[in-house]
């Protein structure tokens, strides 16, 4: 693949990961999945102090972007964070941000 092709999927990959986070209710979510190897809705649900209908919407968002994944244990739905793209989230994240620190191109005077 070339070079500026694999820039423009990191950057649509980037875009994704920031818009699935860009929620605190969601980054809260992240966190708590992060501490446990796996969880059912319901401990998601408990932990959080906002309506289960809030909460499913802020899960799909995150399972959208990829960064959790969901299986469903009939009658309860269990939520783990999914270390694959977790891993390409880090990775794009770093990237992007270094990028950044190498270019200098700050125009405004620092306070």
């Amino acid at each position: 693949m070339k070079e500026e092709t694999i820039k423009e999927k990191n950057m649509e990959l980037l875009a994704r990961y920031a818009k699935a986070m860009g929620h605190p209710t969601r980054i809260e979510i992240l966190k708590f999945l992060a501490k446990r190897k796996e969880c059912y809705f319901g401990a998601i649900n408990d932990e959080l102090p906002i309506a289960k209908a809030t909460v499913s919407q802020h899960l799909k968002e995150l399972k959208t972007s990829g960064l959790i994944q969901g299986e469903i244990e009939m009658p309860k739905v269990k939520y783990c964070i999914n270390k694959k793209e977790w891993q390409k989230a880090k990775e794009v994240f770093n990237d992007f941000f270094s990028d950044i620190e190498q270019e200098k191109s700050c125009c405004c005077k620092k306070d």
